[in-house]
């Protein structure tokens, strides 16, 4: 390549259409058996071989032409090649396996857009059918009694979760004559990143209670010091980001009942179950974290973490229909029909909406129960091997949800740290991020690993075996590593 295509950002590409890249076309002069250039003789050739190969696409905008299908595909596929290997990503909770009859469902069903319920009824009386399961296995007083939609992710089924909060919180105040000015929610410190920006987008005070040693998560303590009557309601997070441990929401909702005792303020719980909505019913089912906690108005969760389905899909499910304020639904006709809408996408993909129920009828509840367990017992495994290394200390164990996270042991080494072992082990394929703890801990740094489903116990033990030969490596260094642009790869 010369200096002048370098400076316009162009490299090789497979191109059969363009002849040189810029939409020239190429010869359509007949051979001697009858074929014209690009429309059949060029389909004959071996897909490397073809004429415009050493060519290339424009990077930035759009080429001037088309190009064969194959071809197409064939660069895109080849370019995808440079993303890491989804199966070895331990940084992310998203799924990252489905079984081939989900894949073939998914393709089936990619055209259907989960808003136009007019001209989609089946799948729209499907996504009500999985809500309602949902419900059922929150234990909701009555599904029936309940109302709850399918969202793009967990993120929005939070902020819809939130502003409900928030919108009962304006109802009730109005209704008293007082001020709806400066409203706030309380969170822990280490939140996930979608409540901050709740508060930041609709303008709500966000009150976050910090984590310590003593107090890991948000569990109730000092919670009187943050509660007011600007209080909309309290979020509490059924697997946490940072290091995949339950909050007590029976144990926040006592504290909040004690509160209401001395002040008279009623404030409700949401509960962030993103992952810990699709352990918990399965994995430990006698644990009050859902409607069986009265204070409990609203739950939310990721379809696409623990639910098992490809990206995105959320679910979010209130209580009962009083617990949505009425103003928050929208009757939309002009896409036929009269639909009650409630979301902040519109248009959005009706194809993993199918593909939740096609698990719903595939695993049911004991085939949910088996991967789930089968999940929880990599992470045990893992963290007891990570745990009996002399390097390391253990934040908790994936005895909530399937996620653990370690620190490096004070005093083992001043020789490395943990941002350079996530780069070690990402010269093997592996993705575990190290990121630094929320304030008032930010000093201390972790790691973490994510068991999800298709994390096998045999390429756990490839890990651990992994894990124990870079520590080595570190170990033996004669010098310090750099620590100069080391950053975090915190992933939510």
């Amino acid at each position: 390549m010369n200096t002048g295509e370098q400076m316009t950002g162009r490299r090789p590409r497979s191109h059969s259409g363009d002849g040189d890249g810029d939409g020239a076309p190429l010869t359509t002069d007949r051979s001697p058996h009858g074929f014209s250039g690009i429309g059949d003789s060029n389909q004959l050739n071996p897909i490397f071989a073809r004429e415009g190969e050493a060519t290339d696409f424009p990077l930035n905008r759009l080429p001037a032409r088309e190009s064969l299908p194959e071809t197409a595909y064939q660069v895109v596929h080849d370019e995808s090649m440079l993303d890491g290997n989804a199966r070895l990503n331990l940084a992310t909770f998203v799924g990252t396996w489905m079984d081939p009859f989900a894949t073939k469902l998914y393709a089936e069903s990619a055209d259907k857009n989960m808003v136009a319920k007019d001209e989609y009824p089946q799948t729209a009386a499907i996504e009500t059918r999985c809500w309602k399961m949902i419900a059922s296995l929150w234990n909701a007083p009555s599904a029936e009694g309940a109302i709850g939609t399918s969202t793009i992710g967990s993120s929005e089924a939070c902020m819809l979760g939130g502003l409900a909060l928030k919108r009962r919180w304006q109802l009730a105040r109005r209704a008293e004559g007082k001020s709806t000015e400066k409203p706030n929610l309380i969170l822990s410190s280490a939140v996930q990143v979608c409540w901050e920006k709740f508060c930041n987008y609709f303008d709500v005070e966000a009150r976050y209670v910090p984590i310590s040693d003593e107090h890991k998560v948000l569990d109730g303590h000092d919670l009187a010091k943050y509660v007011d009557e600007n209080t909309i309601g309290v979020v509490a997070i059924m697997g946490v980001t940072y290091t995949g441990m339950y909050e007590p929401v029976a144990q926040i909702a006592a504290a909040l009942d004690r509160i209401q005792e001395e002040t008279g303020l009623d404030v409700k719980i949401h509960v962030d179950g993103a992952s810990g909505g699709m352990i918990a019913p399965f994995l430990q089912p006698d644990l009050d974290w859902d409607f069986r906690v009265e204070r409990v108005v609203s739950i939310s969760t990721s379809a696409h973490k623990y639910g098992l389905v490809y990206p995105g899909l959320g679910w979010v499910v209130w209580r009962t229909i009083d617990d949505l304020p009425k103003e928050l639904v929208f009757d939309v006709t002009y896409l036929g029909g009269h639909m009650p809408s409630f979301a902040l996408n519109f248009s959005r993909p009706g194809a993993q909406v199918l593909l939740q129920y096609y698990l719903f009828l595939r695993l049911g509840w004991d085939g949910f129960r088996k991967v789930q367990q089968a999940s929880q017992d990599v992470a045990v495994y893992l963290s007891g091997e990570i745990g009996k290394m002399e390097a390391f200390e253990l934040w908790n164990d994936g005895t909530d949800i399937p996620v653990f996270a370690w620190q490096l042991k004070p005093g083992h080494t001043d020789k490395w740290n943990l941002y350079h072992l996530s780069e070690r082990l990402r010269l093997k394929g592996w993705l575990i991020p190290a990121y630094p703890m929320p304030d008032d801990i930010s000093d201390l740094v972790v790691q973490r690993i994510v068991v999800r489903n298709g994390l096998s116990r045999n390429l756990a033990e490839s890990l651990v075996l992994d894990i124990r030969d870079s520590v080595a490596y570190l170990d033996a260094l004669e010098a310090p590593m750099p620590v100069e642009g080391l950053v975090s790869t915190f992933t939510h």
